[in-house]
């Protein structure tokens, strides 16, 4: 059937520009769906076209058919002569394979989309995703090296995730490339659908604004749409990528005012981190904002509790009235667990009553928890990325211990109330590390290069027992974990703690090469390194960068089953959605 109902604006078209190349459909071939869930349809032509040779088809027929809508036709959508069609809000209840024909009337391209149901009825009641962000094999190691202490060759004890019963391997490659970003990752497991670096909530189509591309819903709207609270809990600032893919669709990660506006649009329950200056109007001063809506104003206004350090946190929560909670306790990112707890560095002098994650977790489902029909929290240990990134293996240490901390505490909590929460440990990318053994400041000579200990030399490092909390006091000890960066800019390497504040090992100099930061040339055996990565143009690297190597899940709790063997990142949103069953098979008779 041809197109009957598109805008007028269409029959202008008269000349029909047919290039060779064939058109691009999005949702994109292979695509996961589930049933239920509302995304956006569309097909970009590479050229214009004429509407009445334009047709459509889901398994044979005429799209309006099975969708009950009208498409819009744009005429040239890039100025350059490029048509495209857009179908707002489309849903599939019937699951079942589903073959998408669109032709321009000389050119056809098909793609097949897998609509999948759920069971009818919730394994879990409630779901708690960690994500650790940049989390990699090493930081789990040193993590439980540091936290748990070694005797007689072996671990004196487990960390909190290694006893969650279930584990599988995730791959997180995107649409454009091998090696992801935070966004584009927390959007997989946000939305079970693949795209690319930078996109949240989006298909990443050639749409010029970074607001229109195709959508897909996302885990916090689905779960709002099925009765559920919905949190996002963080210490980077709450607009950034992980916590953002829970409300988020754009193009661009760093629609910052944008994304505060979605937080407010579809009202998740709690929504806690850094990044305040979005928040607030253009004329306060330090404000971020081009406009002047007042963001805290307009969350108070819709019954949110606001709290901006851990005691108005701790007070709200325990209000048994407060069912929202705002919670923005810093102007950047919140501080790390090695600062905020030992060395009071970063920003805890300007803001010393900053919450962790695992008390921001505790006060989040203390809140979520009051809705009977349950809850989905996402929690995210932002700065083990950050501080991977700057090449800070203390720090990025400290922050996986502080994610375990918060893990043990979910697990205690599930257990006290039901054990009917499903309990998911990941990352959503990788970082290049790895532990490689020891730093002994008693060996022999000045060369920090030969203190290095390897096999049997490296032996095992000399930190204090740990405290109450799971963290050795001291980091600046005499036998330390020696954690390396495989992934690196020009640097000086020092081989020691960065007691003074959080590593900055390259910076860029008057002609625009990234070089290393001369700060640390003076430290006693410093040895400059030649770095791997690019550093000039506008790849230059400051820093160190992500990986493709594949990310652990391990899982507990109702529905963890489906985790095993090795999984596509957009695997584990399939295992959120059927544990708590919000793809229900459509009645008889219903498309």
């Amino acid at each position: 059937m041809r197109f009957a109902r598109l805008p007028v604006a269409a029959a202008l078209l008269a000349a029909v520009c047919l290039p060779a190349a064939a058109q691009t459909l999005y949702p994109i071939n292979r695509a996961e769906i589930l049933a239920g869930s509302r995304f956006d349809l569309k097909v970009e032509f590479p050229g214009t076209v004429d509407a009445a040779s334009v047709k459509l088809t889901l398994n044979g027929q005429d799209y309006h058919k099975l969708l009950g809508k009208s498409a819009s036709l744009i005429p040239d959508e890039t100025g350059k002569g490029a048509s495209s069609l857009i179908l707002r809000d489309v849903t599939l209840t019937r699951p079942g394979q589903y073959s998408v024909e669109a032709s321009d009337g000389t050119n056809t391209r098909k793609v097949v989309w897998n609509v999948y149901a759920t069971p009818a009825k919730p394994a879990a009641k409630n779901v708690i995703l960690f994500i650790g962000d940049g989390f990699s094999v090493a930081h789990r190691t040193a993590a439980r090296i540091l936290s748990q202490g070694i005797e007689d060759g072996k671990l004196k004890g487990k960390l909190a995730m290694d006893e969650l019963p279930a584990m599988a391997l995730l791959s997180t490659q995107g649409t454009d490339s091998i090696i992801t970003d935070s966004a584009n990752a927390a959007h997989a497991y946000t939305t079970g659908h693949k795209s690319c670096v930078n996109a949240l909530g989006v298909y990443c189509s050639r749409a010029a604004n970074s607001l229109d591309h195709p959508k897909v819903e996302t885990l916090g709207e689905l779960a709002k749409r099925n009765g559920l609270a919905v949190g996002a809990v963080t210490n980077s600032e709450i607009e950034d990528a992980t916590p953002a893919a829970m409300v988020a669709h754009t193009r661009r990660r760093s629609d910052f005012n944008d994304i505060v506006k979605m937080f407010y649009d579809t009202k998740i329950d709690v929504i806690m981190g850094g990044g305040s200056p979005n928040f607030l109007p253009k004329s306060t001063p330090g404000s971020k904002r081009t406009d002047e809506v007042d963001y805290i104003e307009q969350f108070k206004g819709a019954g949110y509790a606001f709290a901006t350090t851990k005691a108005e946190m701790a007070t709200a929560a325990d209000d048994k009235k407060t069912t929202r909670l705002l919670g923005l306790y810093n102007t950047g990112n919140i501080d790390g667990a090695l600062d905020l707890k030992f060395l009071k560095k970063g920003s805890v002098s300007k803001f010393p009553d900053q919450p962790d994650v695992v008390e921001e977790m505790k006060a989040a489902i203390k809140i979520l928890s009051r809705n009977k029909k349950g809850f989905v929290l996402m929690v995210e240990s932002a700065r083990i990325d950050k501080y991977s990134h700057s090449m800070d293996a203390e720090r990025a240490i400290y922050d996986t211990i502080m994610l375990d901390k918060a893990v043990a505490e979910a697990k205690r909590w599930s257990k006290a109330n039901g054990n009917n929460t499903l309990i998911l440990v990941t990352a959503d990318h990788s970082h290049g590390v790895s532990v490689v053994g020891t730093v002994n400041d008693d060996a022999a000579g000045n060369d920090m290069r030969n203190k290095i200990g390897t096999y049997e030399d490296a032996g095992f490092p000399n930190y204090p027992a740990p405290n109450a909390e799971g963290y050795p006091e001291k980091v600046d000890v005499s036998k330390r974990i020696r954690l390396v960066f495989a992934n690196t800019p020009d640097y000086y390497e020092t081989f020691r703690p960065y007691l003074d504040g959080e590593n900055v090992p390259a910076i860029k100099n008057a002609e625009g090469v990234m070089v290393a930061n001369e700060k640390y040339k003076d430290v006693p055996g410093a040895v400059f390194r030649t770095g791997n990565l690019p550093n000039v143009g506008p790849r230059g690297a400051n820093q160190g960068v992500h990986t493709g190597d594949d990310v652990v899940l391990t899982a507990g709790g109702p529905g963890s089953a489906a985790v095993h063997g090795q999984m596509e990142n957009t695997d584990l949103f399939r295992v959120i959605a059927e544990a708590l069953a919000l793809g229900k098979p459509a009645a008889t008779g219903k498309k």
